[in-house]
């Protein structure tokens, strides 16, 4: 996969009407903290380009990013900041679930999970949630740059066992679980290709991006 442009589309609010979109769409969710504009900003080879807070979950919004004016990729609001009120926490979940519900161009969606912890509550919630919706969830197990190369294989397998036996509806789902590197990268190219699967694209090398758009859309 090529990276040429990226620009930062449209921007969607708590009552935004859900685009309907003219390109595929692959969705990334995961609680605050787990690293998920980090991986964003790693698929698009940007360093800082995917919206970031300094204060965790302060920026609760989709982030339609246009990836070669060929796919976006669509930064879902970060859930679990336990510091939110329950109100506010609410009002995330039901965005999360009307995007997940009510996307039109939706191809898969992406769970992103701390690969050094069992999933939390709000995790394996989430990933009912995707099933609920229809979407069989890739996972993305994270920050795998702070553990050692020989606890990988037990930590994805951990992290595949405690999703399907706390989840409602996960048991007979053939979970895909993906470590991943900020820091290294590793990973990315087996994300890429996963992305290049569902746009029947040929598999190429990734390069720095060309340019980058600032233009943005608010709904």
């Amino acid at each position: 996969m090529v990276i040429k442009t990226v620009l930062l589309e449209t921007v969607c609010g708590v009552t935004s009407t859900i685009p309907a979109g003219r390109l595929p769409e692959f969705a990334f969710a995961g609680r605050s903290n787990v690293g998920k504009s980090t991986l964003i900003n790693g698929l698009m080879n940007r360093k800082s380009y995917a919206r970031t807070s300094a204060q965790p979950g302060k920026t609760q919004t989709i982030n339609y990013y246009n990836i070669n004016d060929a796919f976006h990729l669509v930064d879902l609001p970060g859930y679990g900041y336990t510091k939110a009120n329950v109100n506010v926490r609410r009002q995330w979940g039901k965005m999360i679930e009307r995007y997940l519900h009510t996307s039109q161009m939706l191809q898969a969606v992406f769970l992103l999970v701390d690969i050094r912890h069992e999933p939390t509550a709000d995790d394996i919630r989430m990933f009912d949630w995707m099933l609920e919706a229809g979407w069989a969830p890739v996972v993305i197990a994270t920050k795998a740059d702070k553990i050692k190369r020989s606890q990988l294989q037990k930590q994805t397998a951990m992290i595949t066992r405690t999703l399907k036996e706390k989840s409602e509806r996960g048991r007979d789902v053939t979970l895909r679980v993906i470590p991943y590197s900020g820091v290294s990268q590793a990973g990315r190219d087996e994300i890429y290709a996963l992305l290049d699967s569902f746009l029947e694209g040929p598999e190429t090398e990734a390069q720095e991006p060309e340019t980058a758009g600032t233009e943005i859309t608010e709904v």
